[in-house]
């Protein structure tokens, strides 16, 4: 069964709309990637600050080749800045990764 990461994102009220506009920036980036299954992105309605960043994944394995390829090359790179500027700074104040596996799961009839 698939693997699920859930990355926890500490963000200011401030940052939301930052962090959620980068976030639709990015569609499509890791749609292509093999073994990627799922995303959501879960913004928090009361009580936290927290999003959650829902991803699931056939495997572990594949969830570790994307992290170590086009994951990790966007994130070394100057996202949205101009001739190689600086890097815009992150939205989050701090993250956490959460792993599962999928040991039971249900669809609508």
């Amino acid at each position: 069964m698939s693997i699920v990461k859930i990355n926890v994102l500490s963000v200011p009220a401030e940052q939301r709309e930052v962090l959620e506009r980068r976030f639709a920036s990015r569609a499509g980036a890791v749609e292509g990637s093999d073994g990627f299954e799922w995303f959501e992105l879960l913004r928090p309605v009361e009580g936290t600050d927290q999003y959650l960043v829902y991803t699931r994944w056939r495997s572990e394995e594949d969830f570790q080749n994307w992290m170590n390829g086009s994951m990790k090359a966007a994130h070394q790179g100057t996202a949205g800045a101009e001739g190689g500027g600086e890097r815009p700074k992150p939205a989050a104040t701090g993250s956490t990764l959460w792993s599962f596996e999928v040991v039971q799961q249900a669809s609508p009839k």
